[in-house]
């Protein structure tokens, strides 16, 4: 291993590369910087932050460190909840978040290009005043970046219909770990030229190449009626069973999202949104298409809701309406971070296993005593258990340790997912190595080695290389 040069040689260095004003070394933003909003993941303090405004200078600091001996962590907006952008030992924070224009918005192709630092929702503003839509839409998006969406290929409330991230990556330009820039996939409907490196790069967290610029297909904006009905359950295995249920009907849902009584209160408390308080559970499910096949489909999910338990069953078409709840559920995280630490569970489980999984996580609260909110991408399957400690309590988070790895076994038992979107990141990697096969694990590493031999990029994330 390279022995990195002092501190005050790296920072000079750096500003050489870039700027003075894109090096940042002063105490207060190393540890603004230094993790994202995974809690309860280990980080330390980097050895400097940098904000490079083009892909040309994201490859000489890869070039750099390469040299130095020294680590580069990739980060867009930190909002991530895995610890996939946590800082780790002898390490250069990169962020992307000046690189945040919007370069084409293609009518005729129905594409766009945009850099990793454009946040989700602004990208989906500025193609919507084309007349096109970017469907992926994480909780997030309003605070998310693009670049972070297709490192941890991000899902989303309209995933369910619409698909994920990965979806919608036609292209994309990356900077590798020795420096180099390459540039991946096509601007054509169709391709299939070579290894499909694009996907290979969507979701690698990071640990292949830093993501700067995505080409997104788009798709159009109008013809869509969003229709919704909401249903309040007396319990969350009651709700649960509607999911399936809707699934057994062969309904395919634009949204169909399930919220619990601890979420609704901590988000009601916060923002005063007028949502129920005397529900154990609510499920919120849209449909979007036009017309008469629009109304029989709300009909249809209304009476899957009310023979499932479902109480004051209601359906909704004015817009404001609609909004308030689909921001209920996208404020529950955030909400329930006002309430202590949070360990985030990001389990996905075949739909028909839904109602055994929210058993099992209520099962698992009781018998190591935490509390658990439940928040999930229920048309999926993408459950996401929120365990809540108390701040200060040790007792409590070694237990909320404890039932997260039960949760995850449990997961696993029923044929599931450590990770539907959140990624691994360091939160996950046990979870991981449980997951895959000895071989897959293999094969990861050997993609690593062939990408980044020196395993200057992110180390220690995904799986568990770690070269430095």
């Amino acid at each position: 291993m390279i022995s990195a040069p002092p501190l005050k040689d790296i920072v000079k260095d750096l500003s050489e590369l870039l700027t003075a004003e894109a090096v940042l070394s002063d105490e207060a933003t190393l540890e603004k910087y230094s993790h994202d909003d995974a809690e309860w993941a280990p980080y330390t303090t980097p050895l400097s932050v940098v904000l490079p405004q083009t892909t040309e200078q994201v490859s000489a600091v890869v070039r750099y460190a390469k040299a130095q001996g020294v680590s580069v962590v990739p980060r867009g907006a930190g909002t991530g909840l895995s610890g996939g952008a946590n800082s780790v030992a002898n390490c250069i924070i990169l962020s992307l978040e000046k690189m945040n224009r919007v370069l084409e918005i293609n009518t005729a192709e129905s594409l766009a290009i945009a850099e990793a630092g454009v946040i989700n929702n602004d990208l989906r503003i500025a193609v919507a005043a084309k007349g096109l839509w970017y469907p992926p839409d994480p909780a997030s998006s309003k605070i998310s970046t693009l670049g972070g969406n297709a490192a941890t290929n991000a899902g989303g409330i309209c995933c369910v219909k619409y698909g994920v991230t990965g979806d919608y990556i036609m292209g994309m330009t990356v900077v590798l770990g020795d420096g180099e820039i390459i540039h991946l996939g096509t601007r054509t409907a169709k391709g299939v030229t070579g290894y499909d490196f694009t996907s290979l790069m969507v979701g690698s967290e990071g640990t292949l190449g830093i993501i700067t610029e995505v080409i997104v297909k788009l798709l159009p904006l109008g013809g869509r009626e969003e229709r919704a009905i909401i249903g309040y359950f007396p319990s969350l295995t009651a709700a649960g069973q509607a999911v399936a249920a809707v699934t057994e009907a062969g309904i395919v849902p634009s949204a169909l999202e399930l919220i619990d009584h601890t979420c609704l209160r901590a988000v009601d408390d916060w923002m005063q949104l007028g949502l129920p308080q005397n529900v154990n559970a609510m499920l919120l499910a849209t449909v979007d298409e036009p017309g008469e096949t629009g109304e029989q489909l709300a009909s249809a999910l209304a009476g899957i809701f009310e023979a499932h338990g479902g109480e004051q069953v209601e359906r909704a078409t004015d817009p404001e309406r609609i909004s308030k709840l689909v921001t209920g559920r996208r404020l529950a995280y955030p909400a329930l971070e006002r309430l202590g630490p949070v360990l985030t569970e990001d389990v996905c489980v075949p739909r028909s296993q839904v109602p055994e999984m929210l058993s099992r996580i209520q099962s698992a609260a009781a018998k190591h005593d935490v509390l658990i909110a439940n928040i999930a991408h229920a048309g999926d399957g993408n459950l996401h258990p929120l365990i809540i400690a108390p701040v200060g309590d040790e007792a409590a988070k070694a237990r909320a340790k404890i039932a997260f790895d039960q949760i995850v076994a449990d997961c696993r038992a029923l044929g599931g997912t450590v990770t539907g979107e959140h990624g691994v990141g360091l939160l996950k990697l046990d979870g991981f190595a449980s997951e895959i096969e000895p071989r897959v694990i293999a094969m990861h590493q050997s993609v690593k080695n062939a990408l980044d031999p020196a395993g200057t990029l992110n180390p220690g994330k995904g799986f568990t290389h770690t070269a430095h």
